[in-house]
């Protein structure tokens, strides 16, 4: 997959949602999760894109889905998708009670016209 740099299975995710989006009172799609620092991000499909531009910032190139059901890696470096991977620290998903897109109260009516394609 990448260098164990890369992954660092003990570090736990940074939050529930978005760092980015939940500081700036905004809003996301999906959501990955940096591999080697925790760090949460919206995806490419989002209005912000704060996990490529946390990986572009940083140079942390693996992401795991933070989606419930999901367990897939992407790495940045090298446009690779793997089915599988480690198991990181807990918890392995936003909450299940937590909508995609998200959160609920800061989603616009016209979410869907709005993401990025």
């Amino acid at each position: 997959m990448t260098s164990d740099r890369a992954i660092d299975p003990r570090v736990p995710p940074s939050g529930a949602g978005c760092a980015e989006c939940d500081a700036a009172g905004g809003w996301w799609f999906h959501l990955r999760r940096c591999a080697q620092c925790g760090h949460v991000g919206c995806c490419d499909s989002s209005p912000g894109q704060h996990a490529t531009a946390h990986f572009r910032a940083f140079g942390h190139p693996v992401v795991r889905s933070y989606e419930p059901g999901e367990a897939w890696f992407w790495n940045y470096a090298t446009d690779e998708m793997y089915e599988s991977g480690p198991d990181l620290a807990p918890p392995v998903s936003h909450p299940a009670d937590q909508p995609s897109p998200g959160p609920a109260e800061r989603v616009p009516e016209n979410w869907a016209e709005r993401l990025r394609r």
